[in-house]
C-alpha cells in the first residue's frame, strides 16, 4: 500500500506541475506530507519538531516531490524491519486533542487512508484550478501498471 501511495503521490504532483503549480493542490499535498512526517517521527520514537506545522505555507512543488521520495524511502525502511510485535506496539503521542495512543498497525492504515483522502481533495482543487483531466490514481489501475 505504501508503494501504491508513492505512485499516486507522484502522479498527482506531476499533474499539479503540468497545470502550472496552482496553490490549492500544493497546499493539500504539503499537508499530506507534513502529516506523514509527523507519523514517521511517532513510529520511529522521534520527538517531532515543536513548531512543525501540519499546514505548511512555504512548500513548493519541487519540495513536495523531494519529500515524497524521501518519506517513501523512510517508510519502506521502517516497514522492512518491523516485526509482528512491532505492528502491535502502541504509540503514545500528543496532538491538539490531548494525549492519545494508537497501535502501529492503525497508524499505518491511517497514513494510507489520509493520503488517499487528501489526494482526492487536491485533485478536486486541481480541477477547480482549470485542469481538464486528472491522473488515474486508482489502486486497481496501479496494480495493472505493475503487471503490464
Amino acid at each position: 500500500m505504501f508503494k501504491y501511495s508513492y505512485f499516486a503521490n507522484h502522479a498527482l504532483l506531476k499533474a499539479i506541475a503540468e497545470a502550472g503549480n496552482p496553490r490549492g493542490p500544493i497546499k493539500l499535498m504539503s499537508h499530506l506530507l507534513a502529516a506523514e512526517r509527523r507519523w514517521l517521527d511517532r513510529v520511529n520514537d522521534v520527538e517531532p519538531y515543536p513548531n512543525a506545522e501540519l499546514w505548511p505555507k512555504d512548500y513548493t512543488i519541487e519540495h513536495c516531490m523531494h519529500l515524497v521520495n524521501e518519506y517513501h524511502e523512510e517508510w519502506l525502511g521502517f516497514l522492512g524491519k518491523i516485526t509482528e510485535e512491532g505492528l502491535n506496539r502502541v504509540i503514545v503521542y500528543q496532538n491538539a486533542l490531548g494525549n492519545n495512543q494508537t497501535s502501529v498497525t492503525d497508524i499505518l492504515i491511517h497514513v494510507i487512508n489520509h493520503g488517499t483522502h487528501t489526494r482526492a481533495q487536491a485533485g478536486q482543487q486541481l480541477k477547480l484550478s482549470g485542469a481538464e483531466t486528472l491522473p488515474i490514481t486508482d489502486y486497481v489501475y496501479y496494480l495493472r501498471q505493475l503487471n503490464s
